[in-house]
């Protein structure tokens, strides 16, 4: 199941940082703007975590909290606090009104995921999903855009890559199947030669996306997409001229 995340901070920056840091895992993510809102908030979605600036206007996060703590359904939610002063007093008013850990600003996301972590330890990873290279390419192998995951076919498939990459395949709908994954998209753009090596290298990918059930979209150009017409096994699945084409035929 999701994590529910709710980032409170009367900053529109600072709340895209914490939504973007969250993209590679399997959250919710719910924001508000000031401790009024959040607190209705709360109480309306019961987040895991709350993301909780302290200096905000109509209400600050100490006295959101302060509000929490004397909810029963309200006070067993786990808080992160953010805070521009490092201070030792500010630090130990935090942490007397017992929250779990606070980060001082400013802060990148890598940095608030590793604090998340320590809070909600089975946090589910996406971001394994994207990266991997082909020896001698350019370019990661997969890519992730949101639930998205793009594989990038190599410029030469023998039959030596074409096991390298039914290999790197597997490997990842296993990566896909551990973080509620299920959308891929086979970019073939880079692919020069589709030759029967390389159709079939294709079509053993298909097969095993099936087998996964996954959803899949093909990524081709004009003389790729003729190509494939001839097969019954590609005459079924979407084929776009462009990556963002392919992620919107979901």
């Amino acid at each position: 199941m999701a994590h529910k995340i709710l980032t409170v901070d009367d900053s529109r920056t600072i709340r895209m940082i914490v939504k973007n840091a969250f993209k590679g895992y399997e959250c919710e993510l719910f924001e508000a703007e000031n401790g009024r809102d959040g607190l209705a908030l709360a109480a309306q979605v019961r987040p895991d975590l709350i993301i909780l600036d302290i200096t905000m206007p109509v209400m600050t996060g100490i006295e959101m909290l302060t509000k929490m703590l004397q909810n029963e359904a309200l006070k067993g939610i786990k808080v992160i606090m953010l805070t521009a002063e490092s201070g030792r007093d500010n630090v130990m008013n935090i942490v007397k009104l017992g929250v779990k850990d606070y980060i001082v600003k400013p802060f990148k996301g890598e940095q608030l995921i590793e604090r998340v972590k320590l809070v909600l330890t089975d946090l589910k990873e996406r971001i394994e999903l994207g990266g991997g290279q082909f020896e001698g390419e350019s370019g990661d192998a997969f890519n992730v855009d949101g639930d998205v995951v793009i594989f990038n076919l190599p410029t030469k498939i023998t039959g030596n890559r074409a096991a390298e990459i039914e290999l790197m395949i597997k490997q990842k709908i296993n990566q896909m199947g551990g973080a509620g994954v299920h959308k891929l998209v086979l970019n073939l753009c880079k692919v020069e030669n589709l030759n029967m090596t390389a159709a079939q290298s294709i079509l053993g990918l298909i097969h095993l996306c099936a087998r996964a059930k996954l959803a899949l979209c093909l990524v081709a150009n004009e003389g790729q997409m003729a190509a494939l017409k001839g097969f019954k096994e590609t005459s079924t699945i979407p084929t776009k001229f462009s990556i963002e084409e392919a992620k919107l035929a979901f």
